[in-house]
């Protein structure tokens, strides 16, 4: 009899930690998509700084930086390679952006009912007169569940399925998207890899920042 009631109790324990945890991920997922079209285009529009700040890179890197970008807008195959992701991470680096957790089901880059709401907002966003006519990356990641190869392929994936969607329903020129995957390389939440937040979209604004007049 001890026995039977131990296994009830633990039973009931587990069957509490469940609910537990679906409740957390349901908290979760409301705080995700709670993000407003407002809050997209403050994070992304372009900061301005103070003159004593504002440092202008050479001409000849601008130069080489926008006909970087403009030969991967050009490219068919959206699959860049590592040393494209790399030079693109360097161009991104401290430019305007926003982590956007876009719920797509198990092994599909399909854009299901659940993330339509959060991706309408940044097409919206996108479209706004704030930041209409910017050049913008789409970049998918993943968490560190599957090998390396699936969850590169899977990130690309997603990632041009949300610029097809913006490009397709938004009319966002497709030459003003550059879509990208980085797999599981670059995780949110490094103490906990398979979190939800690391299953993510991110935008980011290659505007860059606004120079200030001399």
């Amino acid at each position: 009899m001890p026995a039977v009631t131990e296994r009830i109790s633990y039973r009931r324990k587990g069957a509490a930690l469940l609910t537990g945890l679906l409740i957390f991920g349901c908290a979760s997922y409301a705080t995700a998509q709670s993000v407003t079209e407002a809050e997209i285009i403050e994070a992304l529009k372009p900061k301005g700084m103070t003159r004593s700040l504002s440092i202008t890179p050479p001409a000849n890197a601008r130069s080489e930086e926008r006909a970087f970008l403009n030969a991967l807008k050009n490219k068919a195959d959206q699959s860049l390679s590592v040393g494209e992701r790399d030079k693109l991470t360097e161009i991104s680096k401290n430019k305007p952006s926003i982590d956007l957790e876009v719920p797509f089901a198990y092994n599909s880059w399909q854009i299901s009912p659940k993330a339509l709401p959060i991706v309408r907002k940044l097409g919206a966003a996108l479209s706004s007169p704030e930041l209409r006519g910017g050049t913008f990356v789409i970049a998918g990641h993943t968490d560190a569940t599957g090998s390396d190869e699936y969850n590169q392929a899977l990130s690309e994936r997603r990632a041009e399925a949300v610029k097809r969607y913006l490009v397709e329903n938004h009319k966002i020129a497709a030459e003003n998207l550059v879509s990208t995957g980085y797999g599981k390389s670059r995780l949110k939440n490094l103490s906990n890899p398979f979190a939800g937040e690391n299953r993510r979209v991110q935008a980011i604004n290659l505007s860059g920042v606004k120079e200030t007049s001399r």
